[in-house]
């Protein structure tokens, strides 16, 4: 088993490689990670949902147009930030950094690797330590305390969240002719999907061969055969962003101001509400740092 870092020092890797061919009219121009929600890239919604819960290092695997991530991130520190610049020797330096207390490292992992070949190319930077994965297309309201606390509970490998899948057509309630409710798309209470939000140990690395290795194949299989594979149920909110339609959703969700996936608040309660969380870390920072390694 791998060492079992802090929140803050736990890294999070995430998975923004893919074409996204099913959000054409938004991936033509960039990767599916960077379609907006509400204005924001639904990345930035996913770090956002992990920071609330005291993890601070995010190693991010990218793919098609990594390069638009890497230039949001960037210019994200820079448009956040006061600057100092010289014009004579084009050097510049970054004050306040802002809110965001991340430590950002992105990572080209080819064009067309598969999902596993993105995780094991992360490993350098994972090392022999507990850490978090998912997708960069889906958000939830997931409590991942919980959900570490899950997997240090059983001691395996691997846990996956797991979660009802959300229902193709929209759900009626009627009495009589009459509509009752109905729902847009719901997510359905029968049958589990794996819906990523992982904790994994380094060991899960041998089970990926290598640039073609899908993870949800062979790596998963292999390690629910060897007993290494747990579930954590969750029971709430979750939602991928595949097609147009589901994006159409949570940006209604997010116009509503109801989104539920937005679990931390605006303002300084919100900080004082992250730092709690991370306080009891004895290698907790002094002061707040937005780094970017490219």
């Amino acid at each position: 088993m791998g060492h079992e870092p802090t929140l803050s020092a736990m890294k999070v890797a995430i998975l923004a490689g893919g074409l996204g061919s099913r959000l054409a009219e938004e991936t033509h121009l960039k990767p599916k990670p960077m379609v907006e929600v509400g204005g924001k890239p639904i990345l930035w919604h996913i770090m956002r949902h992990y920071s609330y819960y005291g993890f601070r290092k995010f190693a991010i695997a990218l793919g098609y147009k990594g390069d638009y991530i890497k230039k949001y991130m960037t210019d994200y520190c820079m448009m956040h930030s006061d600057l100092t610049v010289d014009m004579h020797s084009g050097s510049v330096k970054v004050h306040n950094g802002g809110s965001l207390d991340w430590l950002v490292e992105l990572v080209d992992t080819g064009l067309h690797t598969m999902t596993g070949g993105r995780i094991k190319r992360l490993e350098p930077l994972i090392g022999n330590q507990t850490f978090m994965l998912t997708w960069g297309d889906g958000v939830s309201d997931i409590d991942l305390r919980k959900l570490l606390a899950f997997h240090r509970s059983h001691g395996k490998l691997a846990t996956l969240t797991a979660v009802h899948p959300t229902a193709r057509f929209g759900h009626l309630d009627l009495d009589g002719d009459s509509v009752v409710e109905f729902s847009e798309k719901p997510q359905t209470r029968e049958g589990w999907i794996n819906g990523a939000f992982f904790v994994l140990e380094p060991e899960i690395f041998d089970y990926i061969d290598g640039d073609g290795t899908q993870w949800e194949k062979e790596p998963l299989e292999r390690l629910a055969m060897d007993g290494q594979l747990m579930a954590y149920k969750h029971t709430s909110f979750w939602q991928c962003m595949d097609t147009l339609r589901d994006k159409r959703l949570l940006d209604s969700l997010w116009d509503s101001g109801k989104a539920p996936w937005k679990v931390w608040e605006s303002g300084p309660a919100a900080e004082r509400r992250i730092r709690e969380i991370s306080d009891n870390s004895p290698n907790q920072r002094s002061k707040q740092t937005y780094e970017v390694k490219v």
